[in-house]
């Protein structure tokens, strides 16, 4: 990894090449070691380390970005000189303000040197560990391990001069009998903080769980979802409409709708980098320090997350949450998190007369944006609650239900929450029993 000066100083370099009013450069660096295993064996064992560096340039109203991976004078200058002349062949665009400035980002310990140096080998007697309990019980194991270290540096011609480096340890586990199988996952920058026997014994007490799953008709339940399944709404509830672009632009379910009831009163969300539990990083892509932003409070509406660019559109301030420059989508959440309950998952599952348990969903598409309406199957382990306990195994099921109808649906919710994460974004989420869910197929 490129080190805060040697990473400052390369960006101060171009800076100073650049021919634009205003200039930004952001140098992403990722340092990734996998290992994936299949069928209780490892098939791939890799290492990549590349870093990406972008150009912003501004003339006047025009803005232009160009991308390269390389570091040396050439390559800055011209990635400068491309971002440039970009600029130079495009529109003006009249909701351009200026790039942004901003205080020095709120310092967070993301770096841990057990993670960094976490070997193959280490990874490998990691696989092995599960092999053996998926062995014993007859069972075949499919996952992987994935160790990252991340840097992050922003400069830009207005001062902004930001640096983060992080890492991160991720383990997913499928695990699998007869066609059956069970899943599970965890999320740490220290690797340490992984709870590997945990993973590994609740993968595969799903899939023994799994066996001879019965068929349940159409139609609406009771479910209890765990924390991975509530994790996929609350993921496309964010992309749907937490972020400022599709609120701006009336797209999102909270335009028009802030001050209004939403979701049912014990609903909470934030957008918090900061929570001890999220791997997060103080600062956006422009170099603007994050904040903590409340999107619903006791089932609210209060918000959204915004970048320099929507931030200035809707004459606001900016939240910290722009993305990579060349992104089309606007600011989003990238670390959300949801206010927990008093329960846990067996108090849950006893106070449940006939209902579903979730492990997760798969294959969630959009059905109705504005109404957040969206279909998806479960997967790795659904079961059957009678009478205050799991009865059987139930083979899987599309839903097509509106994610602010569950949320305002939430009978219960586990006082435990667990790290969850998906395409990107990071989520620490409680599980949920959720009373008339809709599956039609």
């Amino acid at each position: 990894m490129i080190e805060k000066e040697k990473a400052t100083e390369i960006l101060e370099r171009g800076l100073k090449l650049s021919q634009a009013d205003q200039t930004e450069l952001v140098l992403l660096e990722e340092d990734t070691k996998l290992t994936r295993f299949a069928e209780n064996v490892i098939h791939q064992n890799v290492a990549k380390y590349d870093h990406t560096l972008f150009a912003r340039a501004v003339l006047g109203k025009k803005v232009g970005v160009a991308v390269t991976n390389g570091i040396e004078e050439d390559d800055l200058k011209k990635v400068v000189g491309d971002a440039v002349e970009i600029a130079k062949n495009l529109e003006d665009d009249p909701d351009f303000e200026s790039l942004p400035t901003s205080p020095d980002a709120e310092k967070v310990s993301g770096f841990y040197e057990n993670t960094s140096t976490f070997s193959p080998e280490d990874r490998a007697f990691w696989v092995a560990e599960i092999v053996k309990k998926c062995k014993e019980k007859k069972i075949l194991a499919t996952g992987a391990l994935e160790i990252t270290n991340q840097g992050l540096t922003v400069t830009n011609s207005l001062g902004i001069r930001q640096y983060f480096e992080g890492t991160e340890a991720y383990l997913s586990l499928t695990s699998s009998k007869n066609s059956q199988s069970g899943w599970a996952q965890g999320l740490s920058r220290d690797v340490n903080e992984i709870d590997l026997d945990n993973i590994t014994e609740t993968a595969i007490e799903k899939t023994l769980r799994s066996e001879d799953p019965m068929e349940l008709p159409p139609g609406e339940y009771t479910v209890i979802l765990e924390e991975a399944a509530v994790a996929s709404l609350l993921l496309f509830l964010g992309f749907l409409g937490f972020g400022a672009k599709t609120f701006i632009q009336g797209r999102s379910f909270m335009a028009g709708k802030i001050g209004e009831r939403i979701t049912g009163d014990n609903i909470t969300i934030t957008e918090d980098p900061f929570l001890t539990q999220m791997p997060g990083i103080p600062f956006d892509y422009e170099g603007v320090a994050k904040k903590k932003v409340t999107l619903i409070e006791d089932g609210i509406a209060r918000g959204v997350v915004y970048n320099s660019y929507y931030a200035n559109k809707a004459d606001q301030k900016s939240t910290g949450h722009a993305l990579l420059p060349n992104n089309p989508y606007g600011p989003y959440p990238k670390n959300m998190v949801i206010k927990p309950g008093n329960s846990s998952m067996e108090e849950m599952i006893k106070s449940t007369e006939r209902g579903i348990l979730v492990t997760r969903f798969w294959y969630i598409n959009f059905l109705n944006p504005m109404r957040t309406q969206i279909t998806g199957t479960t997967q790795d382990g659904t079961f059957l609650i009678e009478n205050g306990s799991i009865k059987s195994a139930v083979k899987n099921m599309r839903m097509g239900h509106s994610i602010l109808e569950a949320f305002s649906n939430v009978e219960m919710m586990s006082r435990k929450r667990k790290v969850c994460p998906q395409f990107g974004v990071v989520m620490y989420i409680p599980a949920m029993k959720i009373n008339k869910f809709n599956f039609i197929e």
